[in-house]
């Protein structure tokens, strides 16, 4: 199931944003992009993600801003500086040069002024990334909330042209087999003309043919897949993965339906249900 949403969050120092989208996918995938400051964070993102989110690929974009300049300072190496000097000294006494040292030339050598940076608080960046995370996936949720409640009413459709379609194979169903038992009966007697038949025998033979013909099982099997399945889309809890079992058993059961009957009719209506779960089966893809 799509969806996006986003989120910020700010101190006096900081300013953080959170982004998040998401597309179909069978399992959740999650992508964070994010700043080294956050690094240490990002297990507790994910947890945040998974709390909510249970299918779909999503993907993450962490920013941060700096509202006030990062604290410096500026720290001395005091007896690096004095061995400069005592080198300098001695480097002087050697050559039989007069000393010649600046201020300016001991500070010059490497080593000797060191800027350094204050880190950032660690603390107060993931208050605000919880915070911002937060935000982005109510956003994404309430977004996510409407495109459900749509696809809903999108598979209650589909659900209902299934359940109508098992229906109108039902009425038929009893026909079909009657008439296959007298086509069959009929056609023994015009093979056997003049040979006397075993009654018995042509009746089990019979009823063994009409129960290879009978679809009521699959039939009853199928309804109850099918409600099954409503209870599921009437679930808050998530149900995608459920759904998914439940249309492969319920695409099992009108896949035997159809290699039983060889009446028009009932094939007919086998053909419009694979549509219809052909259907479902693609918009299962975006259920939670």
């Amino acid at each position: 199931m799509t969806g996006f949403g986003r989120g910020t969050a700010q101190s006096e120092d900081y300013n953080v944003t959170v982004e998040m989208k998401a597309v179909n996918h069978r399992f959740l995938e999650i992508s964070i992009r994010q700043p080294k400051a956050f690094n240490a964070f990002e297990d507790g993102l994910k947890k945040q993600i998974q709390a909510l989110v249970h299918r779909g690929k999503v993907d993450v974009y962490v920013s941060l801003d700096y509202l006030t300049a990062k604290k410096t300072t500026v720290k001395v190496d005091k007896e690096l500086a004095i061995a400069y000097y005592n080198a300098m000294l001695g480097l002087a006494e050697v050559c039989a040069l007069p000393p010649d040292l600046r201020l300016q030339n001991i500070a010059s050598f490497n080593g000797v002024l060191n800027v350094e940076t204050m880190e950032d608080d660690a603390e107060v960046l993931s208050s605000l990334l919880t915070q911002a995370m937060a935000a982005a996936l109510s956003g994404f949720c309430s977004m996510r909330q409407a495109e459900g409640t749509a696809l809903l009413t999108d598979l209650s459709a589909h659900l209902d042209a299934v359940e109508q379609a098992r229906e109108n194979i039902a009425l038929f169903a009893p026909q079909v087999v009657a008439e296959q038992h007298e086509k069959l009966q009929q056609r023994i007697s015009d093979l056997l003309q003049g040979i006397e038949i075993d009654q018995a025998r042509l009746a089990n033979e019979l009823a063994f043919f009409a129960d290879k013909v009978d679809i009521s099982e699959e039939l009853a099997r199928l309804g109850s897949h099918i409600s099954q399945f409503r209870s599921g889309l009437e679930s808050s809890e998530p149900i995608g993965r459920q759904l998914e079992f439940i249309l492969q058993e319920m695409l099992r059961e009108i896949n035997t339906i159809g290699s039983k009957s060889n009446a028009l009719d009932i094939n007919k209506l086998v053909i419009a249900v694979k549509s219809e779960l052909e259907k479902i089966r693609e918009q299962i893809q975006n259920v939670e």
